[in-house]
């Protein structure tokens, strides 16, 4: 029994150690929320207002370390900037549920570290390295979870390279039974991001359907007398590619990506779908939610529960990456 004690004691103080040596790296986080809205331009001419270290609330969310106000030509920028652990406790907590199995939250874990440091090495702004909206990967704020700073603490450090680089750990929330193919939705291809067939069943959105109106099409596109949606053509793994329009002035040709953010990403989940008329709305039956490039979250959770350690899991996602720990720590 002592002897347990001991190796639980020394296995706290080791996980307390890397998350302390972590904290050398640090990230500088744009907050965008219904308040603040805007991303200055690259060139944009920014003056400083202050810095605050501490705890500050903007919009119901409390956000920890500094807190750097820059005023632009469109406004004031908030830019959070705190140990980079410490932004990824708070990500996967953003992320994913916090009662998710322990495997899948280290894989999360290691997915938005490398997506950070990924973001921090190529982003030309000098003044942020991400944004806390979709747009990167989602951050609230400060939240703590015991579960999940465990499961930062115990990948500490821990990042997906290929070939000895960071990868673009791109992921999603559910594929809908197999991930899409990166040069589908970004343009380009990479060798470690492949479609591959994964099981999201448990994900609320593994199935859904959307109802809109005629009129909600219109506004959205700009258009009258919208007529008919007619699928067009497929991308490899059987997502809709594009989609052409029926209107008053004619047909237009639409994208599923501009469709979907045209209408708005959580009103039409992803390209995964069929569409027909019924009446005045369009009915939508789909199936999963986000771009499908990279790891499925919920995926990722299904192989948690099978017994899959968060290693196999990204292995699966990210075929061919080698797990280091970074040396910017």
């Amino acid at each position: 029994m002592i002897r347990h004690k001991v190796l639980h004691l020394f296995i706290t103080l080791l996980l307390v150690l890397l998350s302390f040596s972590s904290e050398a790296a640090t990230v500088k986080v744009l907050i965008l929320d219904d308040v603040f809205q805007g991303i200055p331009e690259k060139d944009e001419r920014l003056d400083s207002m202050g810095r605050i270290t501490g705890d500050l609330l903007v919009s119901g969310s409390h956000y920890q370390g500094d807190i750097e106000v820059w005023k632009g030509k469109s406004g004031l920028y908030l830019i959070n900037e705190l140990p980079l652990e410490e932004y990824i406790k708070n990500v996967v907590s953003a992320e994913v549920g916090q009662n998710w199995d322990m495997e899948a939250l280290k894989a999360q874990a290691v997915i938005s570290r490398t997506y950070a440091l990924y973001q921090k090495g190529l982003n030309g702004n000098i003044n942020f390295d991400l944004t806390s909206s979709v747009l990167h990967q989602v951050y609230k704020g400060t939240v703590i979870d015991a579960r999940i700073s465990y499961a930062v603490m115990h990948t500490g450090g821990e990042v997906l390279t290929y070939n000895g680089r960071l990868i673009e750990a791109l992921y999603h929330s559910t594929c809908g039974g197999m991930t899409e193919d990166p040069a589908e939705v970004f343009g380009k291809s990479y060798p470690y991001l492949k479609p591959v067939e994964a099981s999201c069943t448990v994900s609320p959105y593994s199935v859904w359907e959307r109802k809109m109106p005629v009129e909600e099409i219109e506004k959205a596109l700009r258009l009258t007398g919208v007529k008919t949606i007619t699928i067009k053509s497929y991308t490899a793994t059987k997502r809709v590619k594009t989609v052409e329009i029926a209107h008053d002035d004619g047909t237009l040709t639409v994208k599923s990506n501009d469709l979907r953010k045209a209408l708005g990403w959580s009103r039409l989940p992803s390209t995964n779908f069929e569409v027909y008329r019924e009446n005045g709305t369009f009915v939508f039956d789909g199936k999963g939610y986000g771009h499908g490039v990279g790891l499925c979250q919920w995926s990722a959770l299904e192989m948690a529960r099978e017994g899959k350690t968060y290693r196999e899991i990204l292995s699966f996602f990210y075929p061919g990456t080698v797990l280091r720990v970074h040396e910017d720590r």
